[in-house]
């Protein structure tokens, strides 16, 4: 360990299966040629965390904010260099882990939109596909408006096709309807975004399986998170 920097500290489990595909990501992306090129990471995959989108929305009272501080905390103890929370909507709560320790966090939300600037510099719209948690927190629009672009996110017709993406297929372990998922990208296109950005992370599991990625139009939030991740360790991005 002489010489390495300290691990990486994953506030995870919102969702499991999306915890797991950042860490799949962050292997799969690190320019690393054998194991010890890795980064280190301590991953609480604390699955128990109260749903971030239904206290968002008024639908709970069971604040996941005190949850994700203590998480945090017990990460901190562990002596890791940086946190991440591999969850959109968990960053709703940034402040709650903010104030809970002095390791700084490294936000999903920042990193993609200092991703989406780089991809297309004088973007003026950009559109949003995430939970109705995360549209209702505000959290892309606020960071998007404070560089000087325009979050566009879908129609109430289109937000539950989302969620039905989200919710009932991918979460549920269901094959997931691309056909849909892209009939609403194709809107927010036509009302004058030339990025999308997948703001949720089993959105990112999508893009995973079905090589979203390959279609120009979208920046996917949790790709990004895991090179912010692996140049934050002092490692590289594998090149293609």
């Amino acid at each position: 360990m002489t010489g390495r920097s300290a691990p990486v500290g994953v506030i995870g489990g919102v969702g499991p299966l999306a915890t797991a595909y950042f860490l799949q990501l962050v292997v799969r992306l690190t320019d690393a040629e054998r194991d010890q090129d890795h980064l280190d990471m301590i991953v609480f995959d604390h699955a128990g965390i109260p749903d971030r989108t239904e206290f968002v929305l008024g639908r709970s009272t069971d604040d996941p904010g005190p949850v994700l501080a203590d998480d945090a905390r017990r990460l901190e103890r562990f002596g890791v260099d940086f946190l991440v929370m591999p969850c959109n909507t968990a960053h709703y709560f940034t402040q709650h882990v903010l104030d809970a320790v002095e390791t700084p966090l490294v936000s999903i939300i920042d990193v993609t939109v200092g991703a989406v600037q780089e991809r297309s510099p004088g973007l003026t719209q950009v559109g949003l596909l995430a939970t109705a948690g995360t549209v209702a927190s505000h959290v892309y629009e606020d960071a998007f408006a404070a560089v000087g672009v325009e979050a566009l996110t879908p129609s109430a017709e289109d937000q539950a096709i989302v969620n039905t993406v989200i919710y009932e297929q991918v979460k549920a372990g269901r094959p997931v309807d691309l056909d849909a998922l892209r009939g609403v990208t194709a809107r927010l296109v036509d009302r004058g975004a030339s990025v999308v950005v997948l703001g949720c992370t089993e959105l990112s599991v999508v893009a995973a399986d079905h090589d979203l990625l390959d279609e120009p139009v979208y920046v996917d939030s949790m790709d990004q998170l895991a090179r912010a991740a692996i140049e934050r360790s002092g490692r590289r991005v594998r090149e293609g």
